[in-house]
């Protein structure tokens, strides 16, 4: 299905001020309501507030030490009025407050909020924002690679602090705890939030307590609330103040897992979390930390570490340690779930997706992409060796994201939500040079490490648009001189008909598959009762399951049935075929009920449609997507498969 397809539900997207549907993770009744959000809550601590919850290891020893910006009091009151309105202003009135607010159904991140754009017929420009949408998640599975090598070896350093006999260890432990980390994914998002979930509150109050210890030395940072600080500071530096806004941004990165997380524990969860103690507990270290530095310049180099009592080191360190190891669970539940709508949505092959949880839909498990990025992530910390180095490369990928998703959410907000045109501009144009200054700060470092997250993205897209366009010219290729399913049936009318009910999946539906044309000709007979299945996805994350199928009676004992799951779901051919319309043909009651599929040998050629590496590259990942009959759940002893060779 492509997204010119889509019907009119897109105006069913509940615009500002609307809570999740029903079957959003977070919906209940009475205390029962009270204590499941309390609980998601508290999870969504342990997953989505992991990045950017431990920023403060590392955000204001870059910005000092790798942006050459000399711990002046002035300067130090200048970074940290940078941090408070970056923090105000991106995550808590960007995100939280709008951004999240555009849920396509309680499911978040940037290739949802790409379906909710509408289309007209005749004008093509939405696709370059679906494209848009398309690049910004190749770069979260950038982003994806780095988080959990930075913030893991960032925290593991803390031992060459403690112990500085230690430095030889800090690779092979970051590289343990990693393998230990990818191998815990498949236990479910809700187990490993439930796990960490404690830890990070733990986490949140020891931010808050060391930066209170320093702020009552000098309650005098606060004074850097005031906006004229930052710009202050900008002034007096000039090119090193716009280099600094490079690593600046590592306070704010964790903002677009928030959205791309927001399908597993609901909007209302995050928020509940933000405020409550993820805020307070940020602000209270950050300040504390500057409160440090204008006391002590040469804290410095480890502004984070300096914050405790020597006995402290050792034991900070572990703790930082289980919070950055949660911190990468952000980006790698946010990689799942992009990749589960990615596959639905066509531009990824399928692959095998696992569902973790029966209580909410969009947790998941996808086995690939865990042990690719387990794969990346070694390899970077074995590559960058230190935190300081990957510091460089990071950022870049995350703020063309932010980027992109202020451009889809200003077309989302005026065309699909239908908000004031003039007020939803200029707050997007707020963000809009909000994210171009981070954007382009972030640009200069692209030749010290920047180039991997944009590489890594390229290849994703690279990846991503030829299988779109590749099942594009597929389904051209078979589909051409296609044969009337009704005008078959009637033609084939007097043919022999054997006992039981033959069930083709075809995606054309009104059209004769060729596993039908190849089993008449073949065979000379046809079933009692044939069932014809469309298989389509929906833009929206779930359909109600009294709603799941359309039956047709085409006559001659022939049924045509179209079956909808939404972008978030798990397709289940025989469950689908008993729910709505279906339910009543009672077709799985049969017991020689024989599923037909597809099956295409793909010839790489010179016919127009894509270049020979791209069309090599297309029958590679066909090849090696899940079979039809697996992702569709069809009981493997009742499947035929019959081939076809289509040349590209």
């Amino acid at each position: 299905m492509t997204l010119r397809s889509r019907r009119a539900y897109v105006g069913e997207v509940q615009p500002s001020g609307s809570e999740p549907p029903p079957d959003s993770p977070v919906i209940a009744s009475g205390s029962a309501h009270s204590t499941r959000t309390a609980t998601l809550a508290l999870a969504a601590l342990g997953v989505v507030f992991g990045d950017i919850g431990t920023s403060p290891l590392y955000a204001m020893r870059e910005t000092f030490h790798l942006a050459h910006v000399e711990p002046t009091e002035t300067n130090v009151l200048g970074i940290l009025s940078l941090v408070f309105w970056s923090l105000m202003l991106v995550i808590t009135v960007k995100y939280l407050m709008f951004v999240m607010r555009a849920s396509n159904r309680g499911e978040g991140g940037i290739l949802a909020l790409s379906a909710l754009i509408p289309f007209k017929r005749g004008r093509n420009w939405p696709w370059v924002l679906v494209l848009f949408g398309a690049f910004g998640t190749a770069m979260l599975y950038g982003d994806g690679a780095i988080t959990p090598a930075i913030s893991v070896l960032s925290a593991v350093e803390g031992l060459g602090v403690a112990q500085p006999s230690l430095e030889g260890w800090i690779i092979p432990i970051s590289v343990v705890i990693l393998v230990g980390l990818f191998s815990l994914q498949r236990r479910g998002t809700h187990t490993v939030g439930r796990l960490f979930g404690p830890v990070m509150v733990i986490w949140f109050v020891t931010l808050g307590v060391l930066g209170i210890s320093h702020i009552a030395d000098d309650p005098g940072v606060f004074s850097a609330l005031n906006p004229v600080w930052g710009f202050r500071f900008f002034a007096d530096n000039a090119f090193t103040g716009f280099v600094a806004l490079g690593s600046l941004f590592l306070v704010v990165t964790g903002g677009e897992a928030l959205y791309a997380d927001m399908g597993h524990f609901g909007r209302r969860s995050i928020v509940i979390g933000w405020y409550g103690l993820v805020l307070p507990g940020l602000l209270l270290c950050y300040f504390g930390q500057g409160a440090l530095l204008i006391s002590d310049p040469s804290a410095a180099e480890q502004p984070f570490y300096s914050m405790a009592p020597d006995w402290g080191v050792l034991p900070l360190t572990v703790l930082a340690t289980f919070a950055t190891v949660i911190a990468s669970q952000a980006l790698i539940t946010g990689v799942f779930s992009l990749t589960m709508q990615a596959t639905a949505m066509g531009w990824l092959p399928r692959v095998r997706i696992r569902h973790t949880s029966a209580e909410a839909q969009g947790q998941i498990y996808v086995p690939a992409f865990n042990w690719g990025l387990l794969a990346a992530c070694v390899g970077l910390v074995l590559a960058f060796r230190t935190s300081a180095n990957l510091a460089a490369a990071y950022g870049l990928a995350v703020t063309a994201t932010m980027l992109i998703t202020t451009l889809l959410f200003y077309r989302v907000a005026t065309a699909t939500f239908r908000w004031p045109r003039i007020p939803v501009m200029a707050l997007c144009g707020v963000f809009l040079v909000i994210d171009l200054a981070f954007f382009s700060s972030n640009l200069l470092k692209f030749f010290a490490g920047g180039w991997f997250p944009v590489l890594l993205a390229g290849l994703v897209f690279t990846a991503m648009t030829t299988w779109r366009h590749g099942r594009e010219i597929l389904a051209e290729r078979i589909h051409r001189g296609r044969v009337s399913l009704t005008r078959f049936l009637a033609k084939h009318d007097d043919t022999p008909r054997v006992p039981g009910t033959a069930v083709y999946l075809f995606s054309l539906s009104g059209s004769v598959p060729h596993a039908l044309i190849k089993n008449e000709q073949h065979n000379g007979v046809m079933h009692e009762r044939l069932v014809f299945l469309s298989v389509l996805t929906e833009d929206i994350p779930v359909v109600d399951s009294s709603k799941r199928t359309e039956v047709t009676s085409l006559g001659y004992g022939a049924w045509q049935v179209k079956m909808r799951y939404g972008f978030m779901e798990k397709v289940n051919v025989p469950v689908g075929l008993t729910q709505g319309d279906a339910g009543t043909l009672e077709l799985l009651s049969d017991p020689e009920t024989t599923f037909f599929v597809g099956s295409e040998r793909l010839l790489v050629t010179h016919r127009e449609g894509m270049s020979m590496w791209r069309e090599r590259l297309f029958a590679m990942m066909h090849r090696n997507a899940t079979p039809a009959e697996r992702w569709f759940e069809l009981p493997t002893d009742k499947v035929m498969s019959v081939g076809s060779t289509v040349e590209l």
